[in-house]
């Protein structure tokens, strides 16, 4: 424990410096260190690949679901995405600098409100190392140094993924400290970097409920907290029946392990016995599992559910189902259970469309749209560093302009105060 805090101390004393470094450094430099790193990834995509292998051989030891299997693999696709993640994120305008709002006072004032990087960034993640990328290229491109501590099963997968990160930094004549990653699969390192308020200005925590409550227990150092995607879709009476049998197929098949991936239907009881049939027919067609309330369980195939599967977070090819009277018990429904990630509602009717987004308050809410869009990539952020839930400071994907402070600039003409 001794020598893990001493390690600590050395990485957040050395991020620290690198934060100081970066907040002026130019855009061009960020830039060419994130185009060297994405050519990088891709030169090395085969030893990323092998070391993968490693890391799914340990996930396979510790019994990991076929659902966090798919999340730790990495194949040539994968690599290519990240690749893409990497030089989409570079070629952003730089956030730092950019003027938010100005303004003249009566006084003779001008005032500038202008963005800032947060500094030293935190970031706690499992199972997929592709984050690495991620959140390592989104806090360069916003100023910041990082300390990431990847999930132990894919700790080899995330360090060769990370000197391709250094490789950047080193080309781009940046420190290689900005962006470091936590050697060892010691808990205590995360127990260190919780409570570095020293050194580290923000946490962020990206994986299930049990890290994330850790952290929110334990952390001293403020957290963008990124819940469990407890994901709801609601099928109105009006839905598009074709519409909605490909968004309900592609929210719960596409990807199962992922936080957008749907884990609940509501179904409206005027089409419960039509379209709502047929969706959930074609869910056991594709080999999910579908646990239904009452007035569903005459479906050859369900499973009943219990009061424990509202409101819960499967990552699996399981999804729950329940008949609501209308659109304002679908909303209490969701009030009562969702985790404020993402909720989408089916329908052609558009003032239900409208009362939806008005009275549900999740970070990302969808109409006639997979929720599996809810991705910083596919809102065109390039990557993320995870869905925040919260309500202070950044809300939904947190890309490179999230990870922004700002200061206010005050221009006067030896102006004084009467």
């Amino acid at each position: 424990m001794t020598d893990i805090h001493a390690m600590m101390i050395e990485i957040g004393t050395k991020a620290k410096a690198a934060a100081t470094e970066l907040a002026f450094a130019s855009a061009e430099r960020k830039h060419a260190a994130l185009i060297a790193a994405a050519d990088k990834v891709w030169t090395e995509r085969a030893e990323i690949i092998a070391a993968n292998e490693l890391d799914l051989a340990y996930g396979r030891e510790k019994g990991l679901s076929d659902a966090m299997m798919d999340r730790l693999m990495l194949n040539e696709d994968r690599i290519r995405a990240m690749m893409d993640g990497l030089r989409t994120i570079a070629e952003q305008p730089d956030p730092i600098g950019e003027v938010m709002e100005e303004w003249d006072r009566p006084t003779g004032l001008h005032i500038k409100r202008v963005r800032t990087p947060l500094g030293v960034i935190g970031v706690i993640y499992e199972s997929r190392p592709n984050v690495t990328a991620d959140a390592g290229a989104l806090c360069l491109k916003a100023g910041n140094a990082v300390i990431l501590r990847g999930g132990s099963e894919g700790y080899n997968s995330s360090k060769a993924i990370h000197d391709c990160l250094v490789y950047g930094l080193k080309s781009a004549r940046l420190s290689e400290n900005a962006i470091q990653l936590i050697p060892t699969r010691d808990r205590a390192a995360v127990q260190e970097l919780l409570t570095m308020t020293a050194y580290v200005d923000v946490i962020v925590p990206r994986g299930g409920k049990g890290l994330v409550g850790l952290v929110q227990r334990e952390a001293r150092v403020p957290v963008f907290a990124h819940l469990e995607g407890i994901v709801h879709i609601y099928i109105d009476k009006e839905a598009d029946p074709i519409k909605t049998l490909d968004v309900v197929l592609n929210a719960k098949t596409r990807r199962t392990g992922i936080c957008g991936a749907a884990e609940c239907l509501l179904i409206h009881r005027d089409v419960a016995d039509s379209l709502g049939n047929g969706v959930i027919r074609s869910l056991i067609d594709a080999g999910v599992e579908v646990r239904v309330g009452a007035g569903l369980d005459h479906i050859a195939g369900t499973q009943p559910a219990t009061q424990d599967d509202w409101g819960k977070e499967y990552l699996d090819s399981i999804i729950s189902a329940k008949i609501v009277d209308d659109l304002d018990e679908a909303i209490e429904h969701i009030r009562t259970f969702s985790s404020s990630h993402t909720d989408c509602i089916m329908t052609e009717d558009i003032a239900a469309r409208d009362m939806f987004f008005q009275k549900v308050d999740s970070a990302i809410l969808m109409h006639n749209a997979s929720t599996q869009f809810a991705d910083g990539a596919e809102f065109g952020m390039g990557a993320e560093i995870g869905i925040a839930t919260g309500k202070m400071h950044a809300r939904g994907p947190v890309g490179a302009k999230q990870l922004t402070s700002f200061k206010y600039l005050v221009h006067g003409q030896g102006t004084i105060r009467s």
